[in-house]
């Protein structure tokens, strides 16, 4: 029983007891009475009886007044009290109390702070301790995280149960080009600590692999790995190499198998270009077998028959001649359309047109000491270059133009032209003509005291391109026009990604590969063995039954205990209706900010998917809950998951603070809130505030999600519906 219901019954008793106590006493006194002293009473009494009535009710509720007085003065004060103190004992240590109570509890506050204060010290001095002793493990770790951050190949490692512990930049962008949603935060619903790789390759593929590692593990392989190919269902092609995640285990015994690696590849696009080159060949030798039948056949009836009449051996050799004309066509024809896929090109590199010309004028003004200029590059134009061989071939171009024409600037324009783009090098003054340029084309290049291995046709050569000059009669320039491909880059880097949250976001956590998927119930796993999903929801406004709309969902997770601000699902949504100003002064988005962005049936499948396999995790959650409720028969989906809501779990720990405004919880537990009012920091406010609600749950013997489900929906605050 709470204090509350304790103060209720003692209020209940004490009043019972001073009925009793009027009723003996009249007892006793009509009893003391004689016959005629209480035949002459009555009359007395009996008009008074109201008056009577009026002194025991203000009796009791003076009862009743003094033990409210007591109770505020000598029961608040100390569960107030205990509260704060279990605070600053687990999650906000530098939480002090400021008591404002009576004067016998102010030596225990002091007393409280003096200990804390100490506590504080001695903490702080052990984990100063704790990182010395950590810093070189530290230093291994970051040195494995530059690495695998810089990596080129797309790398995750998972554990036995198929959980992603670690991954890289390049295996995240990768990821967003085999979403099913890439217009709504994609591919943050694939991957992500903690999620299962599963949702991505079937599991029979991985187990099969798993199973041939272990077979040559046993067999004392010395090359341990698995590779197989497999399609995705947003249809990209996927070449996967698996290695296993080896324990340390004694000479004589078995390794043991612990996690394992994987390292993709998008084959997509060459396999499409190996389809186009058999297509290519099929069709060449196709037509060519049968005009070279057709070609034999005349060949032998001349020579079988030479004395064939003058038209028909005319005849004939029009057949051989046609044959052979539609041949060389149809070579030609090839060549011009399979002229990638019949080359094997030097290993190029895609890279934005204005970041190549950026490092030519940077080259040439260095390296030449002449002046540089951009005269027109085409915004979003991506090429696809040796950008070392392509800059020393720029710059020896310069080079020679400053040396043998005393030329002193240069411009540069770069324009798309179907598959290929138009790199130019602009001037004024002489003439190039095409027996210095092929001159220049075959001699080394040379500058500055730097000689390249490499000719300039060389360099044109590793490019497939060509280069010619060229005047502009109207302007009184010349120009050397360059050939190079262009590239349509599948994968894109996301600046803002990573822009968010730390300089160098955490893609590992090597503490799960000592997880295991439990076979008991969700309800029964501890708190700290689950995965949450926290994420918070801006509308047109607070009545999701009148018609308000979602704006912005902002979602992170929390794995392992831990906050990962760089997992973050965050989207703007088209509510299909318009916007009332004045909400713009709250959450920050306007109208304009929604022109293009998906819709409702867009965002909720992606968000689905990010939520899968976890507990979600709001503030005021039945708030958000009802939009996302609203949507199940537009959508489908059913947002069954779990769901916790810090609100109510404020009222369970702190059942005697007067306010659970988010705001009020997190100035409590020691959380800077950043962000305010937008979906994104709102969640990553609330993440941080559960993760300090955790401990000061398991003080309340609270630690399973069976537990802390059934205690917040004891609060009042669940009550409340929208």
């Amino acid at each position: 029983m709470g204090a509350k219901g304790k103060f209720a019954l003692a209020y209940v008793g004490a009043s019972a007891m001073l009925l009793a106590g009027i009723a003996i006493a009249w007892v006793a006194f009509w009893k003391d009475l004689g016959a005629d002293e209480q035949v002459a009473i009555v009359p007395i009494v009996m008009p008074r009886a109201g008056l009577f009535a009026i002194l025991i009710v203000g009796s009791i509720a003076f009862i009743g007044f003094v033990l409210r007085a007591l109770y505020r003065a000598f029961v608040e004060p100390p569960l107030k009290l205990g509260e704060e103190a279990t605070l600053l004992v687990t999650a906000n240590p530098e939480h002090r109390i400021k008591f404002e109570g009576t004067s016998e509890f102010q030596p225990l506050v002091k007393a409280i702070n003096a200990l804390a204060d100490q506590r504080q010290s001695l903490q702080q001095d052990v984990e100063q301790k704790i990182v010395e002793a950590k810093a070189a493990v530290e230093e291994e770790k970051n040195r494995l995280g530059a690495l695998m951050s810089e990596l080129t190949q797309s790398v995750v490692v998972c554990n036995l149960d198929g959980r992603i512990l670690l991954y890289n930049n390049r295996a995240r962008l990768q990821f967003k080009t085999l979403s099913d949603t890439p217009t709504a935060a994609g591919g943050g619903e694939l991957i992500g600590l903690g999620r299962s790789i599963y949702a991505i390759f079937e599991r029979n593929m991985i187990s099969h692999a798993l199973d041939s590692i272990q077979s040559r593990l046993r067999k004392q392989g010395s090359q341990p790995v698995a590779n197989f190919v497999t399609t995705t269902r947003a249809g990209q092609l996927i070449r996967v190499q698996m290695a296993p995640v080896l324990t340390t285990v004694a000479d004589n015994e078995e390794r043991a198998v612990s996690g394992y690696v994987l390292m993709l590849d998008n084959i997509t696009r060459n396999f499409e270009n190996e389809t186009r080159r058999d297509h290519m060949l099929q069709s060449l030798t196709e037509g060519s077998r049968a005009s070279l039948a057709g070609i034999r056949a005349a060949v032998e009836t001349l020579s079988d028959y030479p004395d064939m009449e003058p038209e028909q051996r005319d005849s004939f050799v029009g057949v051989i001649r046609d044959e052979v004309r539609a041949m060389s066509q149809r070579l030609d024809d090839t060549v011009t359309e399979f002229a990638d896929a019949l080359k094997a090109r030097w290993p190029l590199e895609e890279m934005l047109g204005e970041d190549l010309i950026s490092a030519a004028q940077r080259r040439i003004e260095n390296k030449v000491g002449i002046a540089t200029k951009v005269e027109e590059v085409t915004d979003g134009l991506w090429v696809k270059v040796d950008s070392f061989s392509l800059l020393q071939g720029l710059t020896y171009l310069a080079a020679r133009l400053e040396s043998e024409f005393d030329v002193r600037e240069v411009r540069f324009r770069l324009l798309p032209a179907g598959r290929l783009a138009h790199l130019d090098i602009i001037w004024s003054g002489t003439v190039i003509g095409s027996e210095t340029l092929m001159a220049w084309e075959m001699e080394s290049m040379t500058v500055a005291g730097e000689t390249s291995p490499l000719t300039l046709r060389d360099v044109m050569e590793r490019h497939g391109g060509e280069i010619w000059s060229q005047r502009e009669k109207a302007a009184h320039r010349i120009y050397f026009r360059l050939l190079i491909p262009s590239a349509q880059p599948a994968e894109q880097l996301d600046a803002q990604a990573f822009l968010r949250g730390e300089s160098r976001p955490e893609y590992y956590d090597f503490d799960l590969f000592r997880w295991k998927d439990s076979s008991h119930a969700l309800d029964d796993r501890l708190l700290t063995e689950l995965t949450f999903t926290v994420f918070d929801t801006e509308t047109t406004g607070l009545n999701p039954s009148g018609g308000d709309e979602i704006i912005q969902i902002g979602a992170t997770r929390i794995v392992n205990g831990k906050l990962l601000k760089s997992e973050g699902f965050e989207q703007l949504v088209d509510p299909e209706r318009e916007l009332a100003p004045e909400s713009a002064k709250i959450h920050g988005i306007t109208q304009d900010m929604l022109e293009g962005q998906p819709n409702i049936d867009k965002v909720l499948p992606a968000f689905h998917a990010f939520c899968q396999d976890t507990v979600l995790v709001a503030h005021n959650a039945a708030f958000d809950m009802r939009f996302l409720q609203l949507k199940e028969d537009r959508t489908g989906l059913r947002f069954d998951h779990p769901v916790l809501d810090t609100l109510l779990l404020s009222a369970v720990i702190h059942p005697n603070q007067e306010s659970h405004k988010l705001e009020a919880i997190a100035e409590r537990l020691g959380v800077i809130i950043i962000g305010r009012h937008t979906a994104m920091g709102d969640a990553i406010v609330t993440g941080e505030v559960f993760l300090k609600m955790i401990p000061l749950l398991e003080e309340k013997g609270i630690r399973t999600l069976r537990e802390v489900r059934e205690a917040a929906e004891k609060t009042y605050y669940a009550r409340v519906k929208y």
